[in-house]
């Protein structure tokens, strides 16, 4: 302890403090106080110290590291408080080294993983927010001190490339090595692919901020925060290195394993980025590394997160936009190849999305069947469509009556009891069911079986007929042909674009149509030629034996007003 006059001068000392700081306490008289446990190296504990011997404040403690005259530092807690009934203060000083080195130990097992030895993922989203938050102020080098009085100086005010590059990959194949060799292995395996990495981070060298900062996020999940990256070829270089150093075989125990890594890259300004942004960013792209084959590298692209978000917000909104009326139904004509006439029409759904507008079905068809939002949508389609295709057949009761070919997922099949469907849809529209066209895809029809096959064989014998749409471009399983209730195959756009040179016709593309045509016609079998826009591929088509044709040359998707009008020009023209 030490008695300080108001100028902050040492009075008196006793001999446990001129110990403690390698003196007498003799010496220590008429000395500056704040000199001796440097209370001047920063303003604010400065401020506070001066309001003490000033009488404003009533105490003030801190915590200063001090260097002892034999070279070692030590640890102190500091505290200043007024001597009563004088304006005199009193100082103490307590050696509290020992506390901090505990807390340090624990502060490391709290902060590191204990089977890689690697920061953990408390330690790396503290290392990731001080460097988003340092990039914030460009304090020209400020020091400022951490919770346990290590220093940080400001990393971006002091010539620092203000940029931010992040590493975050997992382990292609490691839950098998754990499930066939066990968790002892698998932890062998993490501490051998966790050094390889910091070799990797280290080999890339340093920058202001000091090395790279390896991490293991959880189970084989591991990140590289690069701080000052220099731009995206420094974290592609680095990429690369840790994809062929992950790949190398492993020794262990006796045992050699091989293992390949799916890494996520995201670079950019560190100004302006959170960490909830950034790890955002990585995750996604490291789930496009996986998805394009895993053993590989991905950088993040602006452009397909920006369509990822698309899809997205199109999957969150969809089952509501059915209940609030958003999706509308267009019909395109399918035309006899012999005489023109319209014989039926196809139902194409449309979502008006009210930010994004008209989506086609591309759009957003696939998300439905992912979600299994297909069933509510494709409910509402097929009702929507039979009801119109009965109102067609009012209006127009003289006619030949349409019929209407629907797309079915094969989903709908599996989840949905689409039998009771169309019975139930059919009977509340009192549509026949032979005006009603169910086409699946080739793929979806060629693997039915158990209870697609029966749901399509009752559907059949129902009266409803079954088409393959997009036929040519999926298994081809002929055999397939004789055993499933179909009545129509709808030949794939691929085929009849063939057809489009009519100056230099490919005999190949005619020879395959012409031959898928006989076969169906043997079977019994109607076809329709998809993608028809020229009169010269409608000529050829109908030379080969189609028997029904759609596309660009008759008509585009309408809607259902212009097909009462193509109805009323056809019966015009009979009568004329």
């Amino acid at each position: 302890m030490a008695v300080i006059d108001p100028e902050g001068l040492v009075v008196s000392a006793n001999d446990a403090l001129a110990a403690l700081l390698g003196t007498d306490a003799a010496s220590l008289r008429e000395q500056a106080a704040a000199d001796l446990v440097d209370l001047t190296s920063d303003s604010r504990t400065w401020h506070a110290y001066r309001e003490v011997l000033r009488g404003r404040r009533s105490r003030f403690r801190c915590t200063r590291r001090l260097k002892h005259p034999d070279g070692r530092s030590l640890w102190a807690e500091v505290t200043v408080a007024p001597v009563p009934h004088s304006r005199r203060v009193l100082l103490s000083i307590a050696d509290i080294s020992d506390r901090r080195e505990l807390q340090a130990r624990l502060r490391h097992l709290q902060m590191h993983d204990p089977v890689t030895r690697l920061p953990n993922r408390t330690l790396f989203f503290e290392r990731l927010a001080s460097a988003l938050e340092n990039a914030a102020y460009d304090v020209g080098g400020d020091v400022y001190g951490g919770p346990y009085g290590e220093a940080y100086t400001d990393r971006y005010g002091d010539g620092g490339s203000g940029r931010i590059g992040l590493l975050y990959l997992d382990l292609d194949g490691f839950k098998a090595v754990n499930d066939t060799l066990g968790h002892r292995v698998g932890d062998r395996l993490l501490a051998a692919v966790a050094s390889r990495l910091t070799e990797c981070a280290d080999s890339d060298g340093y920058t202001r901020s000091g090395g790279h900062l390896v991490a293991r996020l959880g189970g084989d999940e591991f990140a590289i925060l690069v701080e000052d990256s220099t731009g995206t070829e420094q974290l592609a270089d680095l990429a690369r290195s840790v994809l062929a150093a992950v790949q190398r075989p492993f020794d262990l125990a006796g045992q050699r394993l091989s293992v390949s890594a799916s890494i996520g890259v995201v670079e950019r300004a560190a100004a302006g980025t959170t960490v909830t942004g950034l790890m955002q960013a990585a995750d996604t792209t490291l789930y496009w590394a996986k998805a394009d084959g895993k053993a590989r590298w991905t950088l993040f692209d602006p452009e397909r997160n920006a369509h990822r978000m698309t899809r997205q917000s199109l999957s969150s909104t969809l089952r509501p936009a059915v209940e609030r009326g958003e999706f509308a139904l267009e019909y395109q004509p399918l035309v006899g190849m012999e005489d023109g006439s319209v014989r039926g029409v196809e139902a194409l759904v449309r979502w008006n999305h009210p930010q994004f507008g008209s989506l086609a079905p591309n759009r957003f068809i696939g998300i439905a069947e992912e979600d299994g939002s297909i069933v509510q949508l494709g409910r509402w389609v097929l009702r929507t469509a039979c009801r119109q295709a009965r109102q067609w057949q009012k209006d127009h009761p003289r006619e030949r009556p349409l019929f209407v070919s629907v797309n079915v997922a094969v989903r709908q099949v599996w989840d949905s009891d689409l039998v009771a469907d169309v019975a139930e849809i059919l009977a509340e529209t009192g549509l026949a069911p032979h005006l009603l066209q169910l086409e699946l895809t080739e793929s979806a029809v060629m693997g039915s079986a158990g209870r697609p096959l029966q749901a399509l064989q009752a559907l059949s014998d129902m009266g409803v007929q079954i088409a393959i749409d997009d036929f040519g471009t999926g298994y081809s399983n002929l055999a397939y042909l004789s055993r499933l209730p179909v009545s129509v195959l709808k030949l794939d756009g691929s085929f009849v674009r063939g057809f489009q040179d009519e100056e230099h016709p490919n005999p190949a593309d005619e020879v395959i149509v012409e031959a898928l045509v006989q076969l169906a016609h043997r079977l019994g079998l109607t076809v329709t030629a998809e993608c028809v826009e020229t009169s010269g591929q409608a000529a050829r088509l109908r030379r080969i034996g189609c028997d029904t044709g759609q596309g660009w040359l008759y008509s585009r998707a309408v809607t259902p007003e212009r097909i009462g009008e193509l109805i009323d020009v056809a019966t015009a023209g009979a009568r004329s």
